[in-house]
């Protein structure tokens, strides 16, 4: 009989590579970010969300997908659905992005180790899903860690609750299309609706005199267009080990992200970490693992009574 997390043998070990690079990758952002000072926040986005339409195109003319592109959209409830999908992560992009180049890497990082309690709550919201009292004791005290981070900062920790809402509400978007659009067909819906957005804070920054691109050497302009490619990989390693791995393993991996952001945050960017973050972040750690142990309580009995009924079924 199979552990709670066991892991099965084929494709497992190209999964669990593809899932933690994946994540270590989107960790890891922050530094990347920052090594494109002098640009800002606008023209970063600007930049990624243009080359990762540029990268989606020579992914698909390379597989040669443009059948599959094209079948996408013929259907308009899908496309106007991936839309929704492009709006919501472009608010994360610029609130993430803005976070990395202001000194706010450890509040960014919080958003990513709250987000897999908000997924909870919208499933309340949006599925009228039914929480266990485990569940229900989690997402109360993850409220208790923003009461009091939001006291001890002195503000409402606003970086970290965008990103949570809005890559919760973005994973609700996509799951809802997520059987009939590929991760390099979404990617190109999304940056497609995203393009004109992009042009035209490109044009504003440029009328500011605030473009940085071909102005600061050739190192910084190829970060600039490697923003494409450091957007779109992480996402297609994580399509790929969604494929090969249990949802159980992938629900752990995801900590690496906002860990990883955490550490460089604290040890690498020296934020600072008053008694009250310490606490408020303790709060939030707390409140993940009480959500991980019932998972994994929940899932173990879902099994026992599988195989139960299977056992009685043979008997009979």
């Amino acid at each position: 009989m199979r552990s709670a997390v066991a892991v099965p043998r084929q494709g497992s070990r190209s999964g669990l590579i593809s899932a933690v690079v994946a994540y270590c990758l989107w960790g890891a952002l922050p530094l990347y970010f920052i090594a494109l000072a002098p640009a800002g926040a606008f023209e970063v986005v600007a930049w990624r969300i243009l080359f990762s339409l540029v990268f989606c195109g020579v992914l698909i003319i390379a597989t040669r997908s443009w059948r599959r592109l094209l079948g996408i959209l013929r259907q308009r409830r899908i496309v106007l659905t991936m839309g929704l999908a492009g709006a919501l992560i472009y608010v994360n992009w610029q609130t993430y992005v803005y976070g990395a180049l202001n000194g706010q890497v450890v509040e960014a990082s919080l958003g990513y180790f709250i987000n897999p309690i908000v997924t909870v709550f919208l499933g309340v919201f949006f599925l009228r899903e039914r929480l266990r009292p485990a569940q229900w004791v989690a997402v109360a005290v993850s409220v208790i860690a923003v009461l009091v981070l939001a006291v001890g900062h002195g503000s409402v920790p606003c970086i970290a609750l965008i990103l949570a809402f809005s890559f919760g509400l973005y994973g609700y978007i996509k799951k809802l299309v997520g059987a009939s659009v590929d991760a390099v067909s979404g990617l190109t819906l999304e940056t497609a609706w995203l393009a004109p957005v992009a042009v035209a804070q490109l044009i504003a920054v440029g009328v500011t005199g605030g473009l940085t691109i071909g102005t600061e050497g050739v190192g910084h302009t190829l970060l600039l267009v490697g923003a494409g490619v450091i957007t779109a990989v992480p996402l297609l390693l994580f399509a790929a080990a969604a494929r090969r791995l249990p949802l159980t393993w992938m629900g752990f991996i995801q900590y690496f992200a906002p860990i990883i952001q955490f550490i460089v945050g604290v040890a690498v960017l020296h934020e600072a970490m008053p008694p009250e973050r310490w606490l408020g972040f303790g709060l939030v750690w707390l409140a993940l693992a009480i959500l991980t142990v019932d998972v994994l309580v929940a899932g173990a009995r879902s099994r026992r009574s599988t195989l139960a009924r299977q056992s009685g079924s043979q008997t009979a």
